[in-house]
């Protein structure tokens, strides 16, 4: 069931279910974004960095966010547009193998100056399975004040 800009309020927050990042994510993505870097493409290469093994992709990180927040349904038929990506930071690596989960807190929620739509400003936290914060961020969204006929 959707939540609408009334059903939300600053200070709640939403946790998504988790998951699991494959060797076939980071390849895919690799291929559609054209972002063939070694440190994450290449096994050899990765195991002689600071790392020592490939990491993701830290888009791949960001984008899974919203995936995983589709899977919560909270936004999913009053999402109307996604504002913009603030402050986004990578704090710490991902690899293959991890499972991550993404917890929303909603920051504030306000009608826009024609009143059908409102603004939610959003922080994303993504943790990995050890509930490190590996990314985090602003990610405002445009949501339907009521459902959209």
């Amino acid at each position: 069931m959707p939540l609408y800009l009334d059903d939300l309020h600053p200070g709640q927050t939403f946790v998504t279910p988790g998951r699991t990042i494959t060797e076939a994510d980071v390849m895919s993505f690799a291929a559609w974004t054209n972002d063939n870097n070694q440190v994450h493409t290449d096994a050899e290469f990765a195991s002689r960095t600071r790392y020592g093994q490939r990491i993701v992709h830290g888009m791949l990180g960001a984008s899974l966010c919203l995936g995983l927040i589709a899977r919560t349904g909270v936004f999913e038929g009053s999402a109307v547009a996604l504002l913009g990506v603030d402050d986004w930071k990578f704090l710490a690596p991902i690899f293959i193998g991890d499972t991550v989960t993404c917890t929303v807190e909603i920051l504030s929620a306000r009608r826009t100056a024609s009143g059908r739509y409102g603004i939610v400003e959003r922080l994303l936290t993504l943790r990995n399975q050890n509930g490190d914060v590996v990314q985090s961020g602003r990610m405002d969204l445009m949501v339907a004040v009521e459902p959209i006929a």
